[in-house]
């Protein structure tokens, strides 16, 4: 028991004290267990008109950086990345996308983790320098057969 007297000999019981939602936990990063719910400034949030207004804004937004996103999975460009940065705007403000990042997070670390297990290291490895070693062999005979022959003809 970790309870403590004081100088008046009562005793002091420590209390467990629940996380401020934008504190900073051990380590330095963000407790990824804060609440749920709207982070829209106070004097916005007083306001109902504005604080749908505030809404209505940061769901336009998120819905344009998710669009452009999913317009990058066809396009140049990292769309996946695009539309987790449209999903973490929505996540400002909507309890549905907190949840969705916070499963896509767990999921994330869950593959990492995996990733790092040495039996699976070793099996990508070993996996990857057989699909290399076919390749070259693919390569080698469809070069043995027809040779490098160039679309255009530059001597003419």
């Amino acid at each position: 028991m970790h309870a403590e007297s004081d100088e008046r000999g009562h005793v002091v019981v420590p209390t467990a004290e629940r996380p401020v939602p934008g504190d900073v936990a051990e380590g330095g990063k963000e407790d990824p267990e804060r609440e749920l719910g709207s982070r829209a400034p106070g004097f916005i949030k007083k306001s109902r008109t504005l604080h749908l207004s505030w809404q209505v804004g940061v769901f336009v937004v998120g819905l344009a950086v998710v669009a452009a996103g999913v317009s990058m999975l066809v396009l140049p460009g990292p769309g996946w990345l695009v539309i987790f940065a449209g999903m973490a705007i929505w996540a400002t403000e909507f309890v549905w996308a907190q949840l969705v990042l916070r499963w896509t997070r767990r999921k994330v670390s869950e593959a990492a983790q995996k990733a790092l297990d040495p039996k699976v290291r070793r099996r990508n490895i070993i996996l990857t320098t057989i699909g290399l070693v076919i390749i070259a062999v693919l390569a080698g005979i469809y070069l043995w057969k027809f040779g490098i022959v160039m679309p255009w003809k530059i001597d003419q």
